[in-house]
């Protein structure tokens, strides 16, 4: 199945990679994530989870040093993966505790500045299928067939079980009440946190082939049938609860392969579009090839999406496994400048105190290359983003925006540890914050350009 998966991506790759010498072009048009004062946002975080522990120890694996790391760092976002089988084990009950370690992560990401999206994960569909996610008593196959595929994991979610529990969580109307209400519970819970920015609706929904369908025919065709009236659905059941969340809604993986997404509008004034960037080559364990073009594919097809429905981009996982091979250096340029032209902000995977996937090792030092991600950036700006940008090889970070004529006046900035000098023009002036922020007061309506260099 993976060989099929990779041969499919690159014919797509193929296929996409004459539109790639426009991709400078690709973030015009589309808006940018705000906060509730109207500040325009940028997000850079990476994923925390804990897919170890269960029941009454389940989030446990998730201690403020994640939290403190990640803003030591530099980073201001969070998406903290949260399962349903952990939340309601049985139908109806909820769990209290699992609920009040939720609010204890949410309350350390507060204490140090840092903005969360509640990711409702699933991998594989969940427990059914030795995995983690939707629980086993809303999972319905129909007696089809499950094989596990221990050296490749994602080959699982092709098994007829799988994509027929998919199949009956879209469409069985009990199903359908259960998710809304799971997601109503969440809702009213941290509707006020003042850490949560959003909800993540569904972690990389799949579904069912059908016979005779390859696979952008089969994900455009769930995209457009399935997922599209599930995120509606979902939406109606979190505004009572929540009028302000941004709602986060996500395409199926096969986007990863520059493939277009055939999902429709969202009727909700506060949808992000949140895919996720994984090359399937990379994650089997190749190298970055960076002439293969598979970059300039993905930005070009993934900006399609926000474009016609005005919406803000926001990636939800990225990274490969192995960040030590020969070309990983510039795999990690390439991504962060092209996140930098259409994204509001991203999420790597994971920050975890490890090796694989892991942003950092035991001791808590960047694994080869991902010090790459920790880069200044302008964390709040109180205007109009005329142009903003870190150029990597130079260690330059420059700023251009209009100041609000009306509300908040303070810009926020982000900076790695390191020594940093700050310029302001337009009349604006600088001020140095805690962990590692700047802050930058402008006069109403001013024009403003703050160049942040290394010391």
């Amino acid at each position: 199945m993976l060989r099929a998966i990779l041969t499919a991506g690159a014919a797509v790759a193929a296929l996409l990679a004459p539109a790639a010498a426009h991709a400078e072009e690709t973030g015009q048009g589309i808006p940018p994530l705000t906060d509730r004062q109207g500040r325009v946002l940028t997000l850079h975080g990476w994923n925390i989870e804990d897919k170890t522990h269960r029941g009454e120890a389940a989030l446990t694996g998730i201690t403020e040093r994640h939290l403190r790391d990640m803003r030591a760092q530099g980073f201001d976002f969070a998406r903290l993966l949260v399962f349903w089988d952990d939340l309601e084990p049985r139908p109806g009950h909820y769990s209290p505790g699992y609920l009040r370690r939720i609010g204890r992560v949410l309350d350390w990401a507060e204490k140090y500045h840092l903005k969360v999206v509640i990711d409702a994960h699933q991998d594989v569909f969940g427990p059914a299928f030795g995995h983690r996610g939707i629980p086993e008593w809303a999972t319905r196959t129909d007696g089809l067939p499950f094989t596990p595929h221990p050296d490749d994991w994602f080959a699982e979610y092709f098994e007829p079980a799988v994509q027929r529990a998919f199949t009956h969580l879209y469409e069985d109307a009990d199903l359908r009440r259960a998710q809304a209400a799971m997601w109503r519970t969440l809702a009213a819970r941290f509707a006020r946190h003042p850490a949560v920015l959003g909800y993540d609706l569904v972690n990389e929904p799949m579904g069912e082939q059908r016979p005779g369908e390859d696979l952008p025919t089969a994900a455009r065709r769930i995209e457009r049938d399935q997922l599209t009236p599930m995120y509606n659905r979902l939406a109606d059941a979190v505004r009572p609860a929540d009028p302000d969340a941004w709602l986060f809604v996500e395409p199926t993986p096969i986007v990863g392969e520059g493939v277009p997404t055939g999902l429709g509008r969202v009727e909700d004034p506060r949808v992000v579009y949140a895919p996720h960037f994984y090359d399937t080559a990379m994650e089997a364990g190749a190298d970055y090839d960076p002439g293969a073009g598979w970059i300039e594919a993905y930005e070009r097809a993934v900006t399609a999406y926000p474009k016609r429905y005005g919406v803000p981009v926001v990636v939800g996982e990225w990274g490969p496994p192995d960040s030590a091979l020969p070309h990983m250096n510039r795999f990690y340029r390439d991504a962060m400048a092209s996140l930098g032209r259409y994204a509001s902000g991203w999420a790597g995977y994971v920050w975890c105190y490890g090796g694989g996937y892991c942003a950092v090792d035991d001791t808590g030092a960047f694994r080869p290359h991902k010090e790459l991600t920790a880069e200044p950036y302008a964390e709040t700006v109180a205007g109009t983003v005329r142009s903003a940008g870190y150029d990597s090889g130079s260690g330059v970070y420059r700023l251009s925006y209009r100041a609000a004529s009306a509300g908040p006046r303070v810009t926020t900035l982000s900076l790695p540890p390191g020594t940093w000098r700050i310029t302001a023009d337009g009349g604006a002036r600088v001020g140095r914050g805690t962990a590692g922020r700047a802050r930058v007061l402008a006069a109403p309506g001013s024009e403003v350009t703050v160049t942040v260099e290394r010391g």
